[in-house]
């Protein structure tokens, strides 16, 4: 068994980045500015923005974050969003989910220009990626592929089952490991809640994306000998074993699966560190006008 380090290729390319950006500065260009809107005080959403600050200031970039409250009206934010797509000085910029009940996700996605959309959100992002055209990858997909690609796992040719089918995970990995690419070539089922021979497809699978966001679901009965899991899930349950007196787990039962991986990514340390970084590749792209060429 060999374990995906997520937090140390996490580390290795911020170290990457920041070696980029000195060498913006040294030629006088401009520094990388990421900026994020967060709704209310959701403590989840708030750990991840404060994270999103933290490794902004580790690898040189500018950051910003504006703070509302939940009773935000939509319009208002919607304002906000057009603001930041029409400041020259913000290259991309997310809006922290998920949003107050009378605020429609789907509408303030919608209204990010394209070319800001350093989250991967955007029904153009997300239709550029189908087809194979440049675009902004959500963050967690491109994590994954960025683990696959560096730890060298051969996709081509393989099986996989991709548990889960939201957009912002399960969809975006069933095509990006089904695409004529390296990594890709990958023969890839997408399962879910109403897959019945889930066991069955599981158990014949090269390579096996854990999404679905229900802790321990994965057991060793279900994996073949040999095969790779990516854990993406992540749940928090109480413990006594622990001094805050909880305990995050992942969507598999790691001690008793890890025996028969090839490959398995922990939880935590696997998949999570890797969202903040993918985030940053996308802005340091966007400041580079590599997926939108700037005129």
């Amino acid at each position: 068994m060999k374990l995906i380090d997520g937090k140390k290729v996490a580390n290795q390319i911020k170290e990457e980045i920041t070696l980029e950006v000195e060498r913006v500065k040294l030629d006088g260009g401009k520094i990388p500015h990421l900026a994020a809107i967060i709704v209310g005080h959701d403590g989840a959403s708030e750990t991840y923005v404060g994270h999103k600050e933290k490794a902004c200031i580790q690898v040189g970039f500018d950051s910003t974050v504006l703070r509302f409250e939940d009773d935000i009206e939509e319009d208002t934010l919607l304002r906000k969003v057009d603001e930041l797509n029409k400041n020259p000085e913000i290259d991309g910029f997310i809006v922290q989910l998920p949003l107050p009940d009378h605020i429609s996700e789907q509408k303030i996605i919608e209204a990010i220009d394209p070319k800001k959309d350093v989250d991967g959100f955007h029904p153009i992002n997300l239709g550029r990626m189908v087809i194979g055209l440049p675009a902004y990858i959500s963050a967690t997909p491109a994590g994954i592929m960025e683990l696959i690609k560096r730890y060298k796992i051969e996709t081509s040719g393989k099986d996989v089952v991709v548990i889960g089918r939201s957009n912002i995970v399960g969809k975006p990995m069933s095509i990006l490991l089904g695409q004529k690419a390296d990594p890709g070539n990958a023969t890839v089922t997408m399962a879910h809640s109403r897959t019945k021979n889930l066991k069955e497809l599981v158990s014949k699978a090269d390579m096996v994306i854990a999404a679905l966001g229900q802790a321990e679901f994965l057991t060793a009965d279900m994996v073949k000998e040999g095969a790779t899991v990516i854990d993406v899930g992540i749940t928090r349950v109480k413990s006594d074993q622990t001094k805050s007196g909880w305990k995050l787990l992942g969507d598999v039962k790691y001690d008793e699966v890890a025996e028969k991986t090839e490959y398995i990514t922990p939880v935590p340390g696997g998949v999570g560190p890797m969202t903040i970084v993918s985030l940053l590749q996308n802005t340091l792209k966007a400041s580079k006008g590599e997926i939108y060429p700037k005129f």
